[in-house]
């Protein structure tokens, strides 16, 4: 249910509706907007009648919120949600690009891509400390000394971190070092750390599942956004079909629905969608095209090298070009990169 304020309404009127939905035990969110205050609950609201709130001073009508993800949902909030770093901001009106190694392989790899990215103009750095991989024999990133590593990073290239968090026993040490958390698609689902991020101040980047339906990822995101933390980023990186041109099906076609039901900005990630790096520049082509707020790119200075992800890392020539390219479409579609 949401309790729509009115403009002139006082932080006292608020703070009874706050008060009355606590007394129904149920949680309340405060959602400030552009015009309005509105405040939804989660909980079970199915015996609460919308009377309840709405002979309250300062109310102008509660409404039911149909859709299962509630606070995902546009009609929970009807403006789109702008994610602020010192750095940059995550939203409609800017195109963002994210990029990095797969993984922190040594300093001298990251100091030199994140060198890269300072002179390309891009403020945020991607590169996991921890790497799920599918054999157990493969790189699994440097932990906590990778983390120490992207510390150094920011601290001397003023970059934002973003890296994965695999389980919640790691998640104070990687709090501590990102600027963005990322949860990885094989984590969608994993309910313990989505609450656990839930409950971190940083802005938690959440990546669709191999399997997973739009409704199922915007409920993996409500778990995040019903502990309190409402700076949730999806990042569409591709789907398990029966395609064997590339190593998943990148679903572009997702974005425009993602957009339409929810209000929380939606990346793209070519690099994991594709796995070629020759798909790479044009999927992220068509992803600003479908209306994608950003983009989640791995590049590497010597991709043939790489410990992890070589063959779908593009490298700072490659790299450089498609943010030209990237520069010059931007605004055509009212973005500014």
């Amino acid at each position: 249910m949401l309790v729509v304020m009115h403009r002139q309404a006082t932080a006292a009127d608020i703070e009874r509706v706050v008060a009355v939905i606590r007394a129904q035990g149920l949680t309340p969110h405060v959602l400030p907007g552009a015009t309005r205050t509105a405040i939804g609950m989660t909980g079970n609201t199915a015996a609460i009648d919308p009377a309840l709130f709405e002979g309250l001073p300062g109310v102008v009508e509660a409404i039911r919120v149909t859709r299962p993800f509630k606070l995902a949902s546009r009609e929970m909030k009807p403006d789109d949600t702008v994610i602020s770093l010192p750095q940059g901001t995550i939203g409609p009106k800017t195109f963002t690009v994210i990029a990095g190694p797969c993984s922190v392989e040594n300093e001298t790899m990251l100091f030199r891509t994140a060198a890269f990215l300072q002179e390309q103009g891009i403020r945020f750095l991607r590169a996991g400390a921890y790497k799920p991989r599918t054999s157990p024999y493969a790189f699994q990133g440097l932990g906590r000394e990778g983390l120490r590593i992207l510390e150094r990073a920011r601290e001397r290239f003023g970059l934002a971190i973003v890296t994965e968090l695999l389980d919640t026993e790691e998640a104070d040490a990687v709090a501590a070092v990102a600027d963005i958390i990322q949860i990885g698609a094989r984590n969608m689902q994993n309910f313990a750390l989505l609450r656990r991020v839930g409950r971190c101040s940083q802005p938690v980047l959440l990546k669709r599942g191999l399997c997973a339906t739009l409704e199922e990822w915007l409920m993996a995101a409500e778990y995040v956004l019903s502990e309190g933390n409402y700076q949730v980023i999806l990042c569409e990186r591709g789907v398990r079909t029966f395609s064997d041109h590339s190593r998943n099906t990148l679903d572009l076609s997702v974005i425009p629905p993602a957009k339409a039901w929810s209000h929380l900005p939606v990346l793209v990630d070519p690099s994991h969608g594709t796995g070629r790096r020759a798909y790479v520049p044009p999927m992220a082509l068509a992803a600003l095209a479908a209306g994608a707020d950003g983009l989640l790119i791995e590049i590497h200075p010597e991709p043939d090298k790489a410990l992890s992800d070589g063959p779908q890392s593009l490298d700072f020539a490659a790299f450089e070009q498609l943010l030209h390219q990237l520069r010059r479409l931007a605004p055509i579609f009212h973005r500014t990169l």
